[in-house]
């Protein structure tokens, strides 16, 4: 039996999980609880942007075995559908040089030589999903040179909560995995789409995320 804190940006994300099943509970971020496949989990609707979600992470993780993180995110040339996170990015770490921002692993000193900046994922337990690297930041992409700079990095999705999850996560020497479904293609179209496609994609990874719990 392990204990799960699964995260979730928004209510659309996180009321998709286990949808109607658990108990509330008072207190910052209004905790969900509930036992399945023998697992406790307590799901948390974090908010958006990096600094919720390492908040909500690093307040709620506490006994969590494993933190997950459940949701959407933009295509950066990615195919729709969900994805097994198996690498994160945050990609506004870094440092501002003459003429260029060059990419550091969020928490080290953004100084002298650069090297890898991912943080890598649990193993895959054999869902049978995509691999993806996920490029976090703390704003919504929704240009295609801004799109361009990303996949440099190696990145075929963006997000603002993945990379900040992972950078708790190793901090506190836990394991972590994310399951996200892409709404939108990080271009001019984005908010539109996102905002038609929430609900699908929320629903799409949260099924994801259950068969997740049922094979750990």
């Amino acid at each position: 039996m392990a204990n799960i804190l699964i995260l979730a940006a928004l209510a659309e994300e996180g009321d998709a999980l286990f949808a109607d099943a658990g108990t509330k509970r008072d207190g910052a971020f209004a905790p969900r609880r509930l036992t399945v496949n023998g697992h406790d989990l307590t799901i948390v609707i974090s908010g958006l942007g990096k600094v919720n979600a390492a908040l909500a992470a690093g307040m709620i993780s506490g006994d969590a075995d494993l933190l997950v993180m459940s949701g959407t995110c933009g295509s950066l040339g990615a195919a729709p559908g969900a994805y097994w996170l198996a690498e994160a990015v945050q990609h506004d770490y870094g440092a501002n040089e003459p003429g260029r921002f060059r990419r550091y692993r969020a928490g080290e000193w953004p100084i002298g030589e650069a090297g890898e900046s991912h943080f890598a994922a649990m193993p895959d337990p054999g869902l049978g999903l995509p691999h993806a690297r996920i490029a976090s930041g703390d704003s919504f992409v929704a240009c295609p040179d801004a799109a361009a700079d990303l996949k440099s990095l190696g990145a075929t999705l963006v997000d603002m909560e993945v990379g900040a999850v992972a950078q708790v996560a190793a901090r506190l020497g836990k394991p972590w995995a994310a399951i996200k479904a892409v709404t939108d293609e990080a271009n001019g179209d984005s908010a539109g789409d996102f905002h038609a496609n929430l609900v699908r994609a929320a629903r799409v990874a949260a099924r994801e995320t259950e068969r997740l719990v049922a094979m750990i």
